[in-house]
């Protein structure tokens, strides 16, 4: 008897256990995934212009070097180190004694030649007349024809040398041969100074206008043609340049673009770009560091995204999220350009009117639904 109740209760006790293991009717069926609420923008195009910020370095726009033409002991120097000079202006006194003697022996050999030509001319016209009558030979005619041809290239020789003493005396007095500001003098008065000697006496710089050497990679230039054949940009050749000094200041005059080098340099791999700016106060001294920001055209229909919207897949590509029809999420592969105000440009992959997803990129995975909450732009920027 007593088995039969212990079989019982252990009957009873398995019934118990599998009633409470089954579930009720439908609960095994899994759940949907949910919709994930995101912010989205609503892709535009715009007019924008595009620049370029690239690095620079001031040239004077005009160099001279002032070295002698003649050799000499230099008297006097009649500037100011560090001043403006005027094109014409007398800078140095070179001793000018030698050059005035050999001026004058000069004038005084033209007299000796031009007496004998006088002689020999008369001789020859005389000699022309007996010729006729058979009272002289041919040869003495020959003779004093050939004498006054060569008194006459003697008189020519004297002049010849008149006019170069004459400039060697004018290169005595050592003149300016631009008008700008003048370094530092490396002579002195006393010093020897000779024709064709090495070391220049000072240099002179015309820093009004100033040109400023910017630098560009082949690369960057490369691609901008590119953009400007396809039509992606409309060139603007005359659109002003802009410009940041050393301590970050921005210079209060604007400046053009005058020509590109036609060369790369082999090894930077850069490209040589040259603007001119007005430098009235002389505030721009050559050799100074600069940045420099260039409209290089206009893209019509630029798009821009906030750059938090692209992120980058293992091989470096953009990537951005959109919201298709069906309120899905779906993957987008696109090419980004200049950052403009914290903006990437986007050149292909995005078209107006797409849903970029700004807010939620973490909760959400391709294919995914989603519910999309259409944002400003301003309010994308700020968030």
């Amino acid at each position: 008897m007593r088995q039969i109740v212990k079989i019982a209760s252990v009957i009873s006790v398995a019934l118990w256990i599998t009633g409470c293991d089954q579930k009720p009717e439908g609960s095994g069926t899994a759940a949907g995934p949910q919709s994930v609420p995101v912010n989205v923008i609503k892709v535009a195009t715009q007019p924008q212009e595009i620049t370029l910020e690239l690095p620079g370095r001031s040239r004077a726009y005009l160099e001279a070097e002032v070295r002698p033409q003649v050799s000499g002991i230099v008297l006097a120097r009649s500037f100011n180190e560090g001043g403006e000079v005027k094109k014409g202006q007398s800078l140095y006194q070179i001793d000018a004694s030698q050059y005035e003697a050999a001026l004058v022996s000069a004038k005084a050999e033209l007299e000796r030649a031009q007496a004998a030509e006088k002689s020999t001319k008369a001789t020859a016209k005389r000699f022309s007349s007996l010729i006729k009558s058979k009272s002289i030979s041919q040869q003495d005619f020959d003779t004093a024809e050939a004498n006054y041809l060569e008194a006459k290239a003697s008189v020519a020789v004297a002049k010849a040398a008149i006019n170069t003493a004459e400039i060697n005396l004018a290169y005595t007095k050592v003149e300016s041969p631009i008008s700008g500001r003048i370094g530092k003098s490396n002579v002195t008065a006393g010093a020897l100074v000779g024709a064709g000697q090495a070391q220049a006496l000072a240099n002179i710089s015309q820093l009004d206008p100033i040109n400023v050497d910017i630098v560009q990679s082949s690369t960057q230039m490369l691609r901008l043609k590119q953009r400007i054949a396809s039509g992606q940009l409309l060139n603007d050749n005359t659109a002003p340049v802009a410009l940041f000094l050393e301590d970050g200041s921005r210079y209060s005059h604007k400046g053009k673009l005058q020509f590109a080098e036609v060369t790369v340099n082999e090894n930077t791999g850069a490209v040589v770009l040259r603007a001119e700016f007005p430098n009235p106060d002389g505030l721009l001294l050559p050799g100074m560091f600069v940045r420099t920001v260039l409209t290089v055209g206009t893209d019509p229909e630029a798009i821009l995204v906030p750059q938090k919207a692209v992120t980058r897949n293992p091989k470096g590509q953009g990537v951005a999220m959109v919201v298709n029809a069906e309120n899905k999420v779906e993957p987008r592969i696109v090419e980004t350009a200049e950052v403009i105000n914290h903006q990437w440009l986007i050149t292909k992959g995005l078209e107006a009117g797409d849903q970029l997803i700004v807010e939620g990129l973490q909760k959400i995975r391709p294919g995914a639904p989603v519910t999309p909450q259409l944002i400003s732009e301003a309010k994308a920027q700020a968030e």
